[in-house]
């Protein structure tokens, strides 16, 4: 896997929307700490967060915790804890459960060394500038059934 040039952080991405003020953003970010390790494989300056929350402290609140990644779906988590300190670990852990679900499916299953080796690409013939299928691995060909 390659290293990202400038991974993403919570510290560096997170915004606060309604309901929270830029005075919270730094307790925020603290409790959000966590995700560093998941955004990590991102680019910072292509990965945004924002944490909302509707009715702060009243019954019924609502935490909203939203990120974008340039190339991929919006993923929206919320949570309706009562306790504001328990709703933003909810929609943190629910971010970092997504957001690994989502990196799984786009890695191949079961097979490491698919994840680590360049896929082979086609090539250009210089005779007449088309491109060329890579020949198959011989070693992987299905044996010809003999006659009886």
């Amino acid at each position: 896997m390659s290293a990202v040039a400038n991974p993403a952080t919570v510290a560096e991405c997170l915004r606060v929307g309604a309901g929270f003020s830029q005075g919270d953003r730094n307790w925020i970010a603290e409790q959000f700490a966590t995700l560093d390790a998941r955004l990590a494989s991102f680019h910072a300056d292509a990965t945004e967060l924002e944490v909302s929350v509707k009715d702060r402290e009243a019954r019924g609140q609502k935490v909203t915790l939203e990120c974008w990644i340039a190339g991929r779906q919006k993923i929206v988590t919320t949570s309706a804890e009562e306790d504001l300190h328990a709703a933003l670990n909810d929609v943190r852990d629910d971010l970092r459960r997504r957001l690994n679900d989502a990196k799984t499916r786009q890695e191949p299953r079961h097979n490491k060394h698919l994840r680590d080796l360049p896929q082979p690409q086609a090539e250009l013939n210089p005779e007449n500038d088309q491109e060329q299928i890579p020949a198959a691995d011989p070693s992987r060909e299905a044996p010809t059934p003999t006659p009886n």
